[in-house]
């Protein structure tokens, strides 16, 4: 069994709370921009897909823009939320790790901001593949290792001054050379993972922690600190935070990292990959720089 490093039922029922909340949707600036880049990066396929499955895009977004993007016939929709559904008719509640999917049933599964939250990344990988005919495309957005490093910096910095001892707060996030290698593994081919990099400014500290609570993302860590956490301790973090990572008018900044990721169900019209060292222009030069800011009230 795969290391449970997320509690997920705790996960669910945050998300399905902060849902339900008046604050959730301004919350949504970072599902709403890793949405458009998926459909724009599915836009430049020059295939159709007769079968899209929306794996965990809570709140069905995605699908609308899949079923309105004229490449994708039907899209199933399927969420561990019954109350993300709300009443598609193509839907079902599911977990991204035990997939209820037939092999080669699908033609594109596309998956926003979720698979980051397994404890088995791997293992969903490959029913990913499984799932997926011969040719079929997969693509996914996870959050990447530097997400929310000013904030890990700060409350770890703050922990060890005021305490004997640290507890992790922030959940580690995928690298982008890892999440490649996870491709492969997972026997998908022509894999690609890249970076895109969001820089988001708030007042303090404490905007950026309401808006994780509104995205259901608190600490969800199985090895958290169970304890209560005094006011003191996220005080001193605060302080911290507008120390090291403020701006000169005074609003501090937020990472977040996030890690794209395609690949295809292996089919003998594909391409064959070039000889390593072969290639003529380099990843980064193609993509160029992709880092961005938003600034929060």
């Amino acid at each position: 069994m795969a290391e449970q490093l997320f509690d997920r039922i705790l996960l669910d029922r945050r998300r399905s709370r902060a849902a339900q909340k008046p604050e959730a949707g301004s919350a949504r600036f970072l599902l709403d921009a890793v949405t458009q880049e998926l459909l724009d990066r599915l836009s430049l396929v020059e295939r159709q897909f007769e079968t899209a499955v929306e794996l965990a895009g809570h709140g069905g977004t995605l699908a609308e823009g899949l079923q309105g993007s004229g490449k994708v016939t039907r899209v199933l929709r399927l969420e561990r939320i019954a109350a993300f559904i709300d009443g598609s008719p193509l839907s079902a509640v599911a977990d991204e790790e035990a997939l209820p999917l037939r092999d080669d049933s699908v033609d594109l599964i596309v998956s926003p901001l979720a698979l980051h939250l397994t404890n088995d990344t791997p293992g969903a990988l490959v029913q990913i593949r499984r799932a997926l005919r011969p040719d079929g495309l997969f693509l996914a957005a996870l959050l990447g290792a530097g997400s929310l490093a000013e904030l890990r910096a700060a409350l770890l910095a703050a922990e060890s001054e005021l305490s004997d001892g640290v507890s992790p707060r922030v959940a580690p996030f995928v690298d982008t050379r890892d999440a490649g290698g996870l491709l492969q593994r997972a026997g998908l081919a022509l894999p690609v993972a890249d970076l895109d990099r969001l820089t988001v400014r708030y007042p303090s500290m404490f905007e950026l922690m309401a808006d994780l609570r509104a995205m259901g993302m608190a600490n969800m860590l199985t090895e958290r600190r169970r304890a209560f956490t005094g006011k003191r301790l996220f005080l001193r973090a605060a302080e911290i935070y507008q120390e090291r990572f403020a701006d000169p008018d005074g609003r501090v900044r937020a990472t977040f990292e996030i890690v794209y990721l395609s690949g295809w169900k292996p089919h003998e019209s594909q391409q064959k990959p070039l000889r390593p060292g072969s290639g003529k222009v380099s990843l980064a030069a193609v993509l160029g720089d992709r880092s961005s800011d938003l600034a929060k009230d």
